[in-house]
């Protein structure tokens, strides 16, 4: 059974390391709002060990109107863990986090190897691809809360 719990930033790093960032310095996981003050953290536990990790920012993207957005960064899920919804668990667990902070809408830089698994969470996307210079192409996608 997996259990979803709010994290220190600094328990997300060893996964967006290992998942996300292999090639780079694990200091090159550490993001510039971890530690803001709307900002949360999201881990995901089975059996007591933590097998996926999302990292919500206070942040508003230039293509939306709304007035206060969060962004989603650093999602990683362990290999073996993948397709057993933990993901799924950190996205519902977040927009419940987000909507009590009033937000109105949530947004990601996807990358485009899982803009559809984004698009079965209820996101859409916005504008073209892009690169992300090392990690690659990526598509801005979004979803608005209490739609």
């Amino acid at each position: 059974m997996i259990q979803v719990k709010q994290i220190e930033p600094e328990s997300t790093y060893s996964l967006r390391h290992r998942i996300l960032r292999p090639n780079q310095t694990i200091q090159e996981c550490l993001y510039p709002n971890d530690f803001e003050r709307n900002a949360f953290h999201l881990g995901a536990y089975v059996d007591g060990k933590l097998i996926s990790v999302a990292s919500f920012y206070q942040e508003n993207h230039r293509a939306f109107t709304e007035s206060r957005q969060f962004r989603l960064r650093g999602m990683a899920t362990l290999e073996a863990y993948r397709k057993q919804k933990a993901g799924s668990a950190l996205i519902q667990r977040g927009e419940a986090i987000m909507s009590e902070k009033k937000a109105s809408l949530w947004w990601c830089n996807a990358r485009t190897s899982v803009s559809d698994y984004y698009r079965k969470m209820g996101m859409d996307s916005e504008g073209g691809i892009f690169d992300i210079e090392p990690i690659g192409p990526h598509r801005l996608m979004y979803k608005r809360l209490g739609e």
